[in-house]
Order: C-alpha cells, then structure tokens, then sequence
C-alpha cells in the first residue's frame, strides 16, 4: 500500500521533467513573437548589411582590377615610351656618328686642299726664286763671259749688242749641252 500511495501520490505531484501544458503554450507564443519580430526587424538588416558588405567587398575587387589593369596600361605605355626613348637615342647616336664620319671627311677634304695649296705655293715660290737665280746667273756668267771672253779675244765687247747676242749665243749652247746630258 504504500507503494501505491507513493504512486499515486506522484501523479497527482507536477513532474520536474515534463512542464505544464500552459507554460509551454505561453513559451511557444513567445517564441514565435520572438522570430516574428526577428524576421520583420532585425533579419532584413542583417541580409541589408550583408547585402552592402558583399557589394563593397565586390567593388573592391572590382576597383582593384580596375587598378590592375590601369597600372598594366601604365606599364605598357611606360615600356612603349622606353623603347621609343630607346629607338631615338639610337638614331640620334647613329646620326651623330654619321655627322662625325662628314665632319671628318670633310675636313680630311680641306687639309688635304690645304696641303696641296700650300705645295702648289711653295712649288711656284720655288720656280720662281729658281727663275730668279737663273736670271741673276746667267747675268753674272753673261758678265763674266764678256770679260773672260774680252781678255780672251783681245778686244772690247762692251758694245751691248754683240756682248748680248754673245752671251745669248753661249747660254743656249750651254743649255743645248746639259739637255743632251
């Protein structure tokens, strides 16, 4: 009997374990109120701020292909403009040096005009002090000619016309012998 006074007396005691029909009723209502004010409020600014995380993180990664590929245009414009730089500092160079060959022949050109004018003068000084000296020669040996010849022959030859026509006479004859020699 007593067990069954336990017995009973237990079912007619609320149970620890299992609550009572209205509390969970009231913690159903609640609950629900709960992810009813959840799904109207605070989801959607949720799903609004992930909504602008997400297009922030793919504006990014957007502006920074953007950047990327701006920055490869640079490059590209920048190795374009070097190898322009390049091509130009390579014709100047070649166009220098073509200068400098000109320059140089050109002044190969007059110092060799130069030379040639200036042997051509001394040449011409040349036959001309050689012509002057044989004229004072010839005057001279005309003279002594005259003389020797005077004290030679015994008689005067001052007279101008015979003295000249002797020496003229002994000059070419003298010239006539060194050609054949």
């Amino acid at each position: 009997m007593v067990n069954t006074a336990i017995v009973l007396a237990q079912e007619s005691e609320p149970s620890p374990i299992i609550p009572h029909a209205s509390e969970i009723i009231l913690g159903l209502v609640a609950f629900l109120l709960l992810l009813w004010v959840l799904q109207k409020f605070a989801f959607p600014r949720f799903e609004a701020l992930y909504k602008e995380r997400a297009e922030k993180i793919e504006g990014g990664i957007k502006k920074a292909e953007e950047a990327q590929a701006e920055a490869q245009k640079a490059l590209e414009t920048y190795q374009a403009q070097l190898a322009e730089a390049r091509a130009e500092s390579a014709r100047i160079r070649d166009d220098a040096r073509l200068e400098a060959e000109q320059i140089k022949a050109e002044l190969r050109t007059q110092a060799q005009e130069e030379a040639a004018r200036i042997v051509a003068q001394g040449r011409a000084q040349l036959e001309a002090q050689r012509a002057q000296i044989v004229a004072e020669l010839r005057a001279d040996l005309g003279r002594t000619a005259v003389e020797l010849a005077s004290r030679v022959v015994g008689e005067s030859l001052e007279e101008e016309a015979r003295r000249r026509g002797t020496v003229d006479r002994f000059l070419d004859e003298l010239d006539s012998v060194s050609a054949r020699n």
